[in-house]
């Protein structure tokens, strides 16, 4: 049986290269040369905060109550008593800030630490008569036009509550409001110190009219 023996004299051969393919296998990672330790890639997202404030829409940042007694007139005629309907009204208004109005180029970052927000100029977000609170205390010379003249004399209320609201200051406690309600909100959402500045929109002049 030649063929028997010449396997069994190639034998040793095979097994010696079968260890040799191990061993390298096994060492051969340990003379490489040491690769060069890679940096981490940072990427900074600018327009995570103003997704978020896109997202919040109008905030509203503070609400007046109102109660009072309005007096409505209404002329009728030189010849007859003017019609009068005296209420006992309850109202609320609401000012807010409008974020849709945030564009990217008012959101500044300033250096690592800092980012500056320009906010839209403060609003009356609503304003209405609570009618579940209101009542019509009085009515004189309504001349058979009652249901007319107490909506007429609770436009004439509503329209007062807003009036009322910006003589007592709403915008500038929005203002105020915000700073205190959202700075920290977007100090959150940046994880930078927020500086909160009113918009400055650059309008446009008026052509004159054409001779």
């Amino acid at each position: 049986m030649p063929l028997l023996r010449v396997l069994l004299k190639l034998l040793p051969w095979i097994l010696v290269i079968a260890a040799g393919i191990f061993i390298w296998r096994s060492v051969k990672d340990f003379f490489k040369e040491p690769e060069e330790k890679k940096v981490p890639e940072v990427v900074v997202n600018y327009s995570t905060i103003l997704t978020s404030v896109e997202e919040l829409g109008r905030m509203e940042l503070v609400r007046y109550n109102f109660k009072d007694v309005v007096e409505y007139q209404k002329y009728v005629s030189r010849f007859v008593p003017n019609s009068k309907i005296v209420l006992i009204v309850a109202g609320e208004a609401v000012g807010c800030i409008d974020f849709s109005k945030i564009k990217q180029s008012d959101i500044q970052f300033q250096g690592d630490t800092l980012v500056q927000v320009a906010l839209p100029a403060p609003q009356i977000c609503y304003y209405k008569i609570d009618h579940s609170k209101s009542k019509v205390f009085s009515k004189e010379n309504t001349y058979f036009q009652d249901a007319d003249l107490v909506e007429d004399a609770y436009k004439y209320a509503e329209q007062n509550v807003k009036k009322a609201a910006l003589n007592s200051g709403i915008l500038r406690q929005t203002q105020l409001n915000a700073e205190k309600i959202l700075k920290p909100m977007l100090q959150e959402i940046t994880g930078k110190q927020v500086v909160l500045v009113p918009q400055r929109r650059i309008s446009n002049p008026e052509l004159p009219p054409k001779r």
